[in-house]
């Protein structure tokens, strides 16, 4: 439960999207500087995507945004402390349920009473404000400046309003709370203006939205780790026949260095360069990336995988950069056509998975790459077009077996 949507920031004036195009050019090899900032009024340097630090990425990710639970169900109780949120919300008419959930599950209770929730010794923990017009949220104050967290109830609930609340108290010191009455109300608010509250209150009295809240933060959550990706030697690079090639183009931007995973063996997936390449041929699709015919692998939030075919507007895979740092993007379109295809074979050297040979096909096309490793503060992303014998790309290791997509434990040969 943390930031969820960590975007570089973009430093610069000129060309729309020259911030995604090559640094400069090693041969055939798009290469890019990762630490530049672009100098307002210089005209000498393309415009460069200054990402955010290790130390500032781990900081973000690592702010635990609490859930409390407001119900009269033991249903929903039940379900909400077997996925570790055991704040409840209490009032008046239901004070009694404290103390009998308190009998069978180890709870923290809060009392609401006279717009302040306190915990069983009569500390004041939050205030609570109900909020129904659009001047209220305009000079909304907590009632207590000394208390560090505030709950506040949007009685008539929209988008903009929880967009107002983020903004109104983004650099305070105080945790946020909003009450939401669905699962879907609570994402927003976690995610409103990209930072969102600190956190939420679910008010339901169905567990299912206790399910898809506890779905989607552990979704969210995958975006801390970072995937391990290996060094892989390319061993075989031949021009195939044609194929039905897929498209993937995201409702996200993608930076210099991040990609897809793909592959044609579920045991090993390459990362697959984003079309965010300037190219003599066409335009800049920082959008898009040209994953291969329809059979491949993709990988997909939850350490799934799932076919290109497979994939149509709404679903979410997750995006990739060379360091392994993944974040989750929504599919917004996908295209499918006939195109002449490459066929890629690399291997590992060294441990157990030394000699195993792992396959790609992918559009044989100028603006099609692979994500080399980086050199320092060079990435490097290699066009298929220019892809030789001995070259290195960017592995993901896997288990080859999979059942609709999750990884099983059973022999399997893939050839």
């Amino acid at each position: 439960m943390g930031a969820f949507s960590l975007g570089a920031v973009c430093v610069g004036i000129g060309k729309p999207i020259s911030w995604l195009s090559p640094n400069r050019r090693r041969g055939n090899r798009w290469i890019y500087t990762t630490n530049l900032v672009h100098i307002k009024g210089s005209r000498s340097q393309s415009n460069l995507c200054l990402p955010m630090t290790s130390a500032q990425t781990t900081e973000k990710y690592q702010q635990l945004k609490p859930v409390w639970i407001w119900t009269n169900n033991k249903k929903v109780m039940t379900s909400a402390i077997e996925r570790g949120w055991n704040t409840f919300i209490f009032t008046s008419e239901n004070r009694e349920l404290a103390h009998e959930w308190s009998s069978i599950a180890l709870i923290h209770p809060l009392f609401l009473e006279d717009e302040v929730l306190c915990d069983t010794e009569n500390r004041m923990v939050a205030t609570f404000s109900k909020i129904s017009t659009p001047l209220q949220l305009q000079e909304f104050q907590p009632l207590d400046e000394q208390v560090n967290n505030v709950v506040i109830d949007l009685l008539d609930w929209q988008v903009i309003p929880a967009e107002n609340i983020v903004a109104a108290f983004q650099g305070s010191n105080k945790t946020v709370f909003a009450v939401s009455k669905k699962a879907t109300e609570a994402k927003i608010f976690l995610e409103a203006l990209e930072q969102g509250l600190g956190g939420v209150v679910l008010k339901v009295e169905d567990d299912v939205a206790i399910f898809e809240l506890k779905d989607y933060i552990d979704k969210r959550s995958e975006e801390w780790n970072v995937l391990n990706l290996v060094k892989a030697t390319v061993t075989q690079v031949h021009i195939t026949g044609m194929g039905d090639r897929v498209c993937v183009d995201l409702c996200s931007l993608m930076k210099p260095g991040e990609g897809l995973l793909i592959g044609s063996f579920a045991r090993g997936l390459f990362l697959v360069h984003s079309e965010c390449l300037e190219s003599n041929y066409i335009a800049s699709r920082p959008f898009r990336v040209n994953a291969g015919p329809v059979h491949a692998y993709v990988a997909v939030p939850g350490g799934k995988t799932c076919y290109l075919s497979e994939l149509q507007a709404g679903k979410e895979v997750i995006v990739v950069d060379q360091n392994g740092k993944q974040r989750t993007a929504i599919v917004g379109r996908v295209k499918i056509e006939k195109r002449p295809l490459i066929f890629v074979k690399a291997k590992v050297q060294g441990g157990q998975d030394d000699g195993t040979i792992y396959g790609i096909f992918l559009q044989n096309a100028e603006t099609v790459g692979l994500v080399s490793p980086s050199q320092g503060i060079y990435i490097l992303a290699i066009p298929v077009t220019s892809l030789k014998v001995g070259d290195e790309v960017m592995l993901r290791l896997q288990g080859g077996a999979r059942h609709t997509g999750i990884e099983i434990e059973e022999f399997i040969l893939e050839k």
